[in-house]
């Protein structure tokens, strides 16, 4: 059984910049597929980013390229997601989750482990 643990989240202004953290525990980390998803009230949980065990990555979403950046330590069993420009679209409870699957994908249903998640507030 997989555990996975978010941190970072909080409140910013437009602009501001935060790094999520994802510490995973239990199972076998190093065999899963790990993502950033996204969810902001009223609203389904959205689709961020992907990495594989490899480094292999899904690109974030186009509202969010070249704003956001996904990347993993291995012998730290942690992913994270790096967050510049933050709008206030940006607003939600972000998601870690984990996968089997050695290549990386935004498919929500197909991702068996999740965190509890954390709360971003950007505010104008």
């Amino acid at each position: 059984q997989v555990q996975l643990v978010e941190s970072g989240g909080g409140s910013v202004q437009a602009g501001g910049s935060l790094r999520l953290s994802c510490a995973a525990s239990g199972g076998t980390f190093r065999s899963n597929t790990m993502a950033w998803f996204r969810q902001a009230p009223g609203k389904e949980r959205e689709f961020v980013a992907a990495i594989s065990l490899s480094g292999a990555t899904i690109n974030p979403a186009h509202s969010m390229k070249g704003r956001f950046t996904i990347s993993r330590d291995n012998a730290k069993n942690t992913i994270y997601l790096q967050m510049n420009s933050l709008l206030p679209e940006d607003t939600a409870v972000y998601y870690c989750a984990a996968d089997t699957s050695p290549f990386p994908h935004g498919i929500v249903g197909n991702y068996r482990y999740w965190g509890q998640g954390t709360q971003v507030t950007v505010s104008s």
